[in-house]
């Protein structure tokens, strides 16, 4: 049964002559009202999904651990966690699993910390850690790489099994902040380093990554309004087939111009369209204006008219209406839905079921579909046979040193037999050498692009390579396919 909860007022029975000869006790129950007043304090200061303090609560024992450190000359190290990707396993699997997947998340960090440590939820995928009494910063870095291997761990959820990374910083009080607001942002500002660094890592705070934050800051800035002041644009670099050295399509590249700052990097910008959610807008910028510039392409004298490759980002491919989306640029473009390809990372590809729907729309459409920078994701080999994909397109980082390391050249060999294998076309992007594309020829490799047949280009530039291409500039390849040839024979 329940705990009972009473409030009992008393009231004196006075007798005539003044004296008070007893007292009447009227009990009231107040259980409900307890319970209300429980939850509301409990919310006040717990975060309702994983049970973990909120940011109200981890500022009080935040600024407590600082003051007591301060007063006993011990150290503080704050953590500040993100979860890398999972906004894509929110939009994929829903709110309630991704709640689930907070709480063991949430159960995985408590039992990685000290029990007088304070792992808080801020909200979102966001969460901070206390290490009070710190003797070195290396206590930090501990606790942090036991957050690291912990989450190396698959989670489980709906039956299925994950992976979630996440990204961390470190800033240690005093030396890194002895104001509660300038700590947590540096711990903030080492975390999106880690995030920049590649992601699962831990970094630490220093000068450096705060003049980065403040760079991120402004760029994030300039970038709300880039799309409307058209500074966008996209260079183009061509896909060649092997075999015949014919042009066979052109990747859309996205480029940022700023008046201000001149041109700012894609590795720079495009995480920022990301973190912002511009990459919505942008991204149907970019569908549109790729299928506008395919469709005016010159292509006469062509058996085949070159397709255009666009990549899609989680983001855009978690979109319900994407085939709307889609069917939308072609028809204002009147580009041949055949000439369109769409590149999505096997990294996206988690919830299997969800994907397929998604991709069996597009391909009634008519468009290809590829995986692109395959061998760096998570994605399982058992399930694509499953995807309707049509090309696999081999990560830059493969095959840098796919001539000179045995590694990398058995990794881009087993992808070449495993597409073959399951009817698919390969592409090498990256190549910027012969002897790069002598291998990859000798390999079978159906298709490349890189440096090698040239760098991304303005759309302005594009009718002049093709014309130098087809009157040349096309015997490298073919020089080099009669080579491989002869060694091979």
């Amino acid at each position: 049964m329940d705990e009972q909860a009473f409030e009992i007022h008393y009231t004196p029975i006075v007798e005539t002559n003044g004296s008070i000869s007893g007292a009447i006790g009227v009990a009231t129950n107040i259980t409900e009202r307890k319970r209300t007043e429980d939850r509301l304090s409990f919310l006040a200061n717990y975060d309702p999904v994983t049970g973990l303090p909120n940011r109200s609560l981890f500022n009080d024992r935040l600024d407590h651990a600082m003051k007591h450190a301060g007063r006993s000359g011990t150290k503080v190290g704050l953590l500040f966690v993100d979860l890398d990707n999972f906004k894509n396993i929110n939009d994929t699997l829903g709110h309630s699993a991704g709640d689930d997947l907070l709480r063991q998340v949430a159960a995985r960090f408590s039992k990685a910390v000290r029990i007088d440590d304070t792992v808080s939820r801020l909200g979102g995928d966001e969460f901070t850690i206390i290490l009070e009494d710190l003797a070195s910063e290396e206590d930090a870095a501990r606790v942090a790489t036991a957050i690291l291997e912990q989450s190396s761990l698959p989670y489980q959820l709906q039956d299925s099994e994950l992976y979630v990374t996440p990204s961390i910083g470190i800033a240690i009080y005093p030396q890194d902040g002895t104001t509660l607001q300038t700590l947590v942002m540096n711990a903030d500002a080492a975390m999106y380093r880690a995030k920049a660094n590649g992601r699962n890592n831990l970094q630490f705070f220093n000068k450096d990554i705060s003049t980065g934050a403040q760079e991120r800051l402004e760029i994030t800035t300039l970038l709300r309004g880039a799309l409307t002041r058209g500074e966008f644009s996209l260079h183009y670099q061509p896909q060649i087939d092997t075999s015949t050295s014919r042009v066979i399509g052109f990747e859309a590249l996205l480029r940022w111009n700023n008046p201000a700052r001149g041109s700012i990097p894609p590795n720079v910008f495009i995480p920022l369209l990301e973190d912002t959610g511009l990459i919505i807008p942008v991204g149907d910028w970019v569908l549109h204006e790729a299928c506008r510039w395919a469709a005016s392409l010159d292509t006469t004298g062509d058996t085949e008219a070159p397709s255009i490759a666009v990549n899609l980002s989680a983001r855009q491919f978690y979109q319900p209406s994407l085939h709307i989306l889609v069917s939308a640029a072609l028809i204002a473009s009147g580009l041949q839905p055949n000439r369109l390809e769409l590149e999505i990372t096997e990294s996206i590809l988690i919830d299997v079921e969800t994907h397929l729907e998604t991709m069996d729309r597009l391909k009634r459409i008519g468009v290809s579909l590829s995986i692109d920078d395959f061998g760096t994701g998570y994605s399982s080999l058992s399930y694509l046979k499953r995807f309707p994909v049509d090309r696999l397109k081999i990560d830059a980082s493969f095959v840098r040193d796919v001539a000179i390391d045995p590694d990398d050249a058995s990794i881009v060999t087993t992808i070449i037999g495993l597409s073959h294998n399951l009817g698919l076309n390969v592409i090498a992007e990256g190549v910027e050498t012969a002897e790069q594309l002598r291998f990859l020829q000798e390999q079978g490799c159906d298709e490349i692009q890189g440096y090698f047949v040239a760098r991304p280009m303005p759309a302005r530039d594009v009718p002049t390579w093709l014309r130098n291409w087809k009157e040349h500039d096309h015997l490298r390849l073919r020089a080099q396919s009669v080579t491989s040839i002869s060694r091979s024979s």
